[in-house]
């Protein structure tokens, strides 16, 4: 049911679609990376970043739980590896693979947040760095969704987001999942009223 799930998410997705915020998220991204690393593209969607990561010099192994999102990175980004990978289950890869791994938009989709982020954890080198971006969810944003009367709108039950993290939220979780060094940082509008947390944690 779950596969059934994403799929018909991906099938209301226009095939030109960008992700949002494309442009910051990337730059974002492509600073805390170097030619010649291996990054895993945790959650690839329609493949833009693995293809912006590949243009970077990067060698990319991208994955995601939903077959139509991988067909489409396998046509943006060829010179990426890309593979299914089921919910929940072990990532395909050995421990220690990765120089960096890149989770943009894709823990707020997560049901077991945790479970995930021991994977990355175990695919990750140590001295590696885990680059997130994820949308901001602070008191004063929830107010101002309250006053404008979105609540219903933005927490509807039907909707694919599952996990809604403040900076402190998202950093309690990625300490407890063995990370070191983590930063988080409210990006997107003003002072907040954030539209979303980067984070990098090693």
């Amino acid at each position: 049911m779950t596969d059934a799930w994403r799929e018909a998410i991906w099938a209301g997705v226009p095939d030109d679609a960008r992700p949002e915020r494309f442009g910051a998220r990337s730059a974002f991204l492509l600073a805390n990376v170097r030619a010649g690393q291996r990054v895993l593209d945790l959650g690839c969607g329609e493949g833009s970043f693995a293809a912006a990561l590949v243009s970077a010099g990067a060698q990319v192994d991208a994955v995601d739980v939903a077959h139509e999102a991988l067909a489409r990175a396998r046509r943006r980004a060829p010179g990426a590896d890309v593979f299914h990978v089921e919910e929940g289950a072990p990532l395909p890869f050995d421990d220690d693979r990765f120089d960096v791994v890149w989770a943009g938009e894709v823990l707020e989709h997560v049901a077991d947040v945790v479970g995930l982020l021991a994977e990355v954890r175990r695919v990750l080198r140590w001295d590696g760095v885990l680059v997130v971006t994820t949308p901001y969810h602070g008191r004063v944003a929830l107010t101002a969704l309250a006053l404008a009367g979105r609540v219903d709108e933005h927490f509807d039950p039907r909707a694919d987001h599952l996990r809604f993290f403040t900076a402190a939220t998202l950093r309690g979780v990625l300490q407890e999942s063995g990370f070191r060094d983590v930063r988080v940082d409210g990006v997107g509008g003003v002072a907040l009223l954030r539209r979303g947390l980067h984070a990098l944690a090693r």
